[in-house]
C-alpha cells in the first residue's frame, strides 16, 4: 500500500492545479505532470495503466478473475 502521505500529496496538487487552471493564472513554473499517476484500488505509483486506472499487479488479478469487461487472456 502507498504511504496515506504520498496520496494526501497527490491529492493535494491536483486539486491546487485545477484551481490554477480555472483561474487561468499563468505562472512561470506552473507544471502540469506532477501529480502522480496511481492506482485506484492500492495507491501504487509504479506499474500505472492509464486506460484502466490501476497498476500492473491489481490489473492482473483482476483480469485473472474476470472482473474487467472486455479483457481477455491471449492464450486458453
Amino acid at each position: 500500500m502507498a504511504k496515506k502521505s504520498k496520496i494526501a500529496k497527490t491529492k493535494k496538487l491536483l486539486a491546487k492545479n485545477e484551481v490554477l487552471l480555472k483561474s487561468e493564472v499563468k505562472k512561470v513554473n506552473r507544471v502540469s505532470t506532477r501529480g502522480v499517476n496511481r492506482c485506484k484500488i492500492t495507491g501504487r505509483p509504479r506499474g500505472y495503466m492509464r486506460f484502466f486506472g490501476l497498476s500492473r499487479i491489481t490489473f492482473r488479478e483482476l483480469a485473472a478473475k474476470g472482473e474487467l469487461p472486455g479483457v481477455v487472456k491471449s492464450s486458453k
